[in-house]
C-alpha cells in the first residue's frame, strides 16, 4: 500500500495536524457562533446509491445480534457466498445485500481469508454475467472486502484480479449508471486500501481521470452538461479521484494541478447539489495539496473563483430545496475561507471513549469515503479495524473490560445538561442573527 509522498512515493491521510485520538466522552460545548454556523454542517457529500436502505443491522431479513456468537454470524455469511452461485438472479442480488450488510457491520478478516478465492471467483461472475442492481451490489461487496483484508499480499491479489473488471463496467457507457457508480467508488477504494504500485495508483487515477473529463465535458471551454441519470455517477468518480489524489506522488500532483485545476471549476455550475459540493470539496484538496507542495501557491484566476464560490455559499435560490441549499451553503463557505487562506475547519468524531479530529480536506475525504462504504458500521471498524485505525493515526486497539466502560459513560443527566446548555447557545446566536437582519431590512 502507498505510504510516503513527497519523496516519489505516495503517503495516507493528509497532514496531521493534531493527533488522531484521546480517551474522552465529554463533548465540546463550542462557542455559540460556532454552533450556528455549523449546525447544518454535512460531513460528506451524499451521492443516489442503488443499494437498499434498509436498516445496517438487519443482514437480509435475518437480523445477527452485534453481541451474538462469532461462530453464528460465520455460518449466515457461508450461506451468503454460497447464494452468491446461485441460478437466480434474485437470490443472488439478496445475497449479496446481505454480505455487504454483513462485511459493513463486523469484522471477519480471517474468515474470508480463507475463502477469498470462491468470494472473488463468484464476484467475478457477477460483474461480468450480471446486470445493473447485482452489478452494483458486487462492486460494493469488492470495496468491503479489500477494507476486510486490508493491505498486503492476499489483498492486493484480489484488488489485481477485480480491477480489470471493475474499470471495463466502468467505461462501459451502456452500463447501468448505477453499477458504474459502485464500481467507481470500488476502484478507488481498492485501489487505495490495496494497491501498493504506484503505476496502480496513477492507472486507476487516468481510468477515473477521464471518465469525469470526458463525460462531464471538463475538457472544453464551456459549462458541462450531462443528463440528469449521470450526475449520481460523476459525482462518484469524482470522489474517488480525490480520494486517490491523498496518496499521489508530488511529482503527479503538480500535473494534476496544472491540468484540472482550471477545469474543475466549471462543475460548479452543475444543475446536481451533490456534483457542485463534490467538486467544490475537491477544488478545496487541490488547493491543500498545492499549498504542502509550494506555501505560496497563488492560483492565477482566483477572482473568479471565488466569486462563484461565495455565489453559491450565499445562494438563496427559491427554486432549490431548503435542504440542498443549506447543505450547499455550509459546505462552500467552509471551501471559500480555506481557498481565500483560512484553515480547514475541525470535526470530530466520537466512537466509544475515543475521539479522531478531522482538521484537513485530506482526511475529510477519506473518512468521507471508509463512511460511505460501511455506513453505521463505521464506528465499529474505527474501534477495532487495524487499517483504519493505521490511516487516521489512532494506535492499537484499545482492549477495555466492562468495568472501564462503564466509568466512562456518561450518564443521562450528564448529556442532558450539555443537550440544554447546547440548545441555550444556539438560540442565542440565532436571536442575534435574527436581530441583525432586522436592523439590515
Amino acid at each position: 500500500m502507498p505510504r510516503a509522498r513527497k519523496d516519489g512515493a505516495p503517503r495516507k491521510g493528509g497532514p496531521r495536524r493534531r493527533g488522531g485520538a484521546q480517551s474522552s466522552i465529554q463533548a465540546d460545548s463550542g462557542s455559540s457562533e460556532d454552533e450556528a454556523a455549523s449546525e447544518a454542517r454535512s460531513t460528506t457529500s451524499d451521492c443516489p446509491s442503488l443499494l437498499s436502505t434498509v436498516a445496517e443491522d438487519s443482514l437480509g431479513g435475518s437480523a445477527v445480534d452485534e453481541q451474538g456468537p462469532q461462530e453464528d454470524l460465520e455460518e449466515k455469511v457461508k450461506e451468503y457466498v454460497d447464494g452468491l452461485t446461485d441460478k437466480s438472479a434474485k437470490t443472488r442480488q439478496g445475497a449479496l445485500e446481505s454480505l455487504r450488510l454483513a462485511l459493513a457491520s463486523r469484522l471477519l478478516p480471517d474468515f474470508l481469508l480463507e475463502r477469498r478465492l470462491t468470494l472473488a471467483d463468484a464476484l467475478e461472475k457477477c460483474l461480468k454475467k450480471g446486470k445493473g442492481e447485482e452489478q452494483a451490489l458486487a462492486a460494493a461487496v469488492v470495496g468491503l472486502l479489500c477494507v476486510q483484508l486490508g493491505p498486503g499480499p492476499k489483498g492486493e491479489e484480489l484488488f489485481h484480479s477485480l480491477r480489470p473488471l471493475l474499470v471495463c463496467v466502468l467505461s462501459d457507457s451502456t452500463a447501468s449508471p448505477a453499477a458504474r457508480l459502485h464500481c467507481a467508488s470500488a476502484l478507488g477504494l481498492g485501489c487505495y486500501v490495496a494497491a501498493a504500485d504506484v503505476q496502480d495508483l496513477v492507472s486507476c487515477l487516468t481510468c477515473l481521470e477521464g471518465v469525469f473529463s470526458r463525460s462531464c465535458g471538463v475538457s472544453g471551454p464551456t459549462a458541462p452538461v450531462a443528463p440528469a441519470s449521470l450526475h449520481g455517477l460523476f459525482c462518484s468518480v469524482l470522489q474517488a479521484w480525490a480520494l486517490l489524489l491523498t496518496i499521489c506522488p508530488s511529482t503527479h500532483v503538480s500535473h494534476i494541478l496544472d491540468r484540472q485545476l482550471p477545469r474543475l471549476p466549471q462543475l460548479l455550475s452543475s444543475e446536481n447539489v451533490n456534483l457542485r459540493i463534490a467538486a467544490g470539496e475537491t477544488i478545496a484538496l487541490l488547493f491543500e495539496l498545492a499549498r504542502d507542495l509550494e506555501e505560496d501557491f497563488i492560483y492565477e484566476d482566483m477572482d473568479a473563483l471565488c466569486s462563484a464560490l461565495r455565489t453559491l455559499a450565499t445562494d438563496s435560490s427559491k427554486y432549490r430545496a431548503k435542504s440542498d441549499r443549506r447543505r450547499q451553503r455550509s459546505t462552500f463557505r467552509a471551501v471559500l475561507h480555506f481557498v481565500e487562506g483560512g484553515n480547514c475547519e475541525e470535526e470530530t468524531v466520537r466512537f466509544g471513549v475515543e475521539v479522531l479530529y478531522v482538521d484537513s480536506w485530506a482526511r475529510r475525504r477519506i473518512y468521507a469515503a471508509f463512511k460511505d462504504v460501511l455506513g453505521s458500521g463505521m464506528h465499529h471498524h474505527l474501534q477495532n479495524n487495524e487499517l483504519l485505525r493505521d490511516i487516521f493515526g489512532l494506535g492499537p486497539v484499545l482492549v477495555l473490560d466492562a468495568t472501564a466502560l462503564k466509568a466512562c459513560k456518561t450518564s443521562r443527566f450528564e448529556k442532558h445538561l450539555y443537550n440544554a446548555a447546547a440548545f441555550k447557545a444556539r438560540t442565542k446566536a440565532r436571536s442575534r442573527m435574527r436581530d441583525k437582519r432586522a436592523d439590515i431590512l
